[in-house]
């Protein structure tokens, strides 16, 4: 189904390229206390972002990636 409605379908693409935009950035690494609870909070909206790019890769084959220890 996600492969189906973000890759298959013209504007499922879109909003997907949408999605990876807004949800998809780097730690920040100035501000203190402050960055760490910034990086905190965008590595939360980038979970989702995460999901949604897995389940698309395992409709493709994509096999998961072994966590590193």
């Amino acid at each position: 189904m996600f492969k189906r409605v973000f890759e298959d379908h013209h504007e499922g693409r879109i909003c997907l390229d949408l999605l990876v935009q807004r949800f998809s950035k780097n730690a920040v690494t100035m501000g203190g206390i402050d960055a760490v609870l910034r990086t905190y909070l965008q590595a939360g909206h980038r979970e989702v972002l995460d999901h949604i790019l897995l389940r698309i890769n395992r409709a493709n084959g994509v096999q998961d990636q072994p966590e590193e220890e």
